[in-house]
């Protein structure tokens, strides 16, 4: 009954129940946000490797890790499942592997394209959040583009994972 301001952070739709209880009270709400990667298809074997890291590490689950990939228009998808393969072990994980399987089945059965290499889903889609064992890619022109659409949609992304992109952008491999 006592207190003198409320902090919380959850997903989109947890706000909307904080707003309504604590909204009256001096707050600070954070909504869901998540990382994205911008390629540019000049990157090391190297740099996928620890994109992967970026991608796999807690299970993709943080708001650091990355679920959205941005590449430049043609770039061949499979490339990065090149990269991430080192990560392949993840899938013997009992519930990320069960993830897998529901969100395959889910796509298979809703005839949705997407490509899969046996641990990760990899699926066109402009969300920024994807679930886990899923990472969402979209294309695009140019950076100059690109980076408007980021600068508009700053409040729902936590890091921006690349390589001379960007001054505030994370080095692969370190979002977490």
């Amino acid at each position: 009954k006592e207190m003198d301001a409320v902090i919380a952070t959850g997903s989109d739709n947890s706000i909307k129940y904080f707003e309504q209880y604590f909204g009256a009270k001096p707050h600070i709400f954070r909504k869901n946000r998540t990382s994205v990667a911008v390629i540019d298809g000049s990157e090391t074997k190297d740099e996928l490797e620890e994109l992967g890291r970026d991608i796999f590490e807690y299970f993709g689950l943080g708001c650091r890790n990355v679920s959205h990939l941005l590449l430049p228009a043609n770039y061949e998808v499979g490339n990065i499942f090149e990269g991430i393969f080192k990560y392949s072990e993840v899938i013997q994980n009992n519930k990320y592997g069960n993830n897998y399987d529901y969100n395959k089945a889910v796509y298979l059965m809703s005839e949705f394209e997407m490509l899969e290499n046996g641990f990760l889903m990899i699926k066109e889609d402009d969300s920024y959040a994807s679930p886990i064992a899923t990472l969402f890619y979209e294309f695009y022109e140019s950076q100059t583009e690109l980076k408007q659409k980021l600068t508009s949609h700053k409040n729902k992304i936590q890091c921006i994972v690349a390589s001379n992109f960007d001054d505030s952008e994370i080095k692969f491999g370190e979002t977490q």
